[in-house]
């Protein structure tokens, strides 16, 4: 087996950015204040600034103590992420960013706007373990864990950037760096923060919500029995543990049948549709009978509550491997559905900027 990629589940032991108002709990950010020397009910006036105006600097915040601004801003409001490089594509529809963390780390999110909604690709981690070869993130393995604000942060500088288009952040996507899942807690806080009403939150609708995973099958039974009703989605990539164990080398530990175990369970239990998504790569995963495999072996665990995403393939620089022809994309979509289950190509939105989670990041350390 030791040609098998090394898996990280584990985050490096790296420092961690200094605490920020969203990493606290309503009661920590009661006592933060009060050795400021600021009574309790400030607690409540910042958070309406921070999830109700997406404003993270307390020196604008004018309700408060104009003495005690700097004070707050120094303790609670550490600056997360600095952008590095925007890129806009899509007649500027969407835009990518490159972060910087505090500790020199580059993280990447992508906004993209559709006539009907906003929706917020964010990253969980900076890098990720799992090593899958395809993925331009994986192939740079894992630098740490994000803290829960360093999550929270990027939806509220997307939200700030909807609101100054006379727009809305509506959709947030846990698809950018990282496996979302192996950053358990941090991510239910932080999906926690991004759905709850101001002033505890941002009030995005959990339906709105997507958190993809490799396959992490405990923990997507723990999300199962977490009382959201945001959406599953699995990156699959292949129905057979031949291929997926090199694929998608955590398969090694949890195989094809006890994801799509985990994945019916928590149909089970939330009543939402799991999505499974699929990157076709010509002449990897696109073959006929893949497709028909991957129809009856989805219908059989899910029945209808199940859709598959294909992914036109965003080829990573170097990479042996190039996107599915039409042709074939075509034929894989027909075969699916003649199983019983509904599938359809995902929008390749941003394709000309790097698109492939990982690629900006990669290109300014390669620069």
């Amino acid at each position: 087996m030791s040609d098998v990629p090394k898996i990280q589940l584990l985050s490096p032991k790296r420092g961690m950015p200094p605490k920020h108002f969203a990493d606290l709990s309503k009661q920590e950010r009661i006592d933060a204040l009060k050795e400021l020397g600021l009574p309790k009910f400030r607690a409540d006036q910042i958070a309406r600034h921070y999830y109700g105006k997406f404003e993270a600097d307390p020196l604008t915040m004018t309700d408060l103590p104009e003495a005690q601004r700097q004070l707050v801003k120094d303790a609670l409001f550490p600056t997360l992420l600095k952008p590095v490089r925007t890129v806009e594509t899509d007649e500027g529809d969407t835009t990518k960013t490159l972060w910087r963390l505090h500790d020199g780390i580059l993280l990447e999110s992508v906004l993209m706007r559709y006539p009907d909604r906003a929706t917020l690709c964010i990253s969980s981690q900076a890098g990720c373990g799992m090593a899958c070869p395809f993925c331009a993130t994986g192939q740079g393995g894992l630098d740490r864990n994000l803290s829960t604000a360093e999550i929270v942060d990027q939806v509220r500088a997307a939200a700030a950037m909807m609101e100054s288009e006379g727009s809305r952040l509506s959709n947030i996507v846990f698809m950018g760096m990282g496996e979302p899942l192996a950053n358990y807690n941090r991510l239910m806080s932080a999906v926690r923060q991004i759905t709850q009403p101001s002033p505890e939150g941002f009030g995005i609708s959990q339906r709105n919500v997507t958190i993809s995973t490799v396959g992490l099958a405990p923990q997507i039974r723990r999300l199962a029995d977490e009382g959201l009703s945001v959406t599953l989605a699995v990156s699959l990539h292949t129905p057979d543990d031949e291929l997926r164990d090199s694929l998608v080398p955590i398969n090694n530990r949890f195989a094809v049948s006890e994801v799509l175990d985990a994945a019916a369970y928590y149909a089970d239990q939330t009543g939402r549709r799991v999505s499974i998504e699929y990157a076709l790569i010509r002449d990897i995963n696109d073959q006929d009978f893949r497709a028909d495999m991957l129809g009856k072996k989805l219908h059989n665990a899910l029945g209808s509550r199940v859709h598959v995403n294909l992914i036109p393939l965003n080829p990573t620089p170097g990479s042996k491997w190039d996107a599915s022809p039409r042709e074939r994309q075509d034929e894989f979509v027909r075969r699916v559905a003649a199983q019983g289950v509904t599938c359809t190509v995902r929008d390749t939105k941003g394709q000309e900027i790097a698109a492939a989670c990982g690629q900006l990041a990669a290109d300014e350390k390669a620069g």
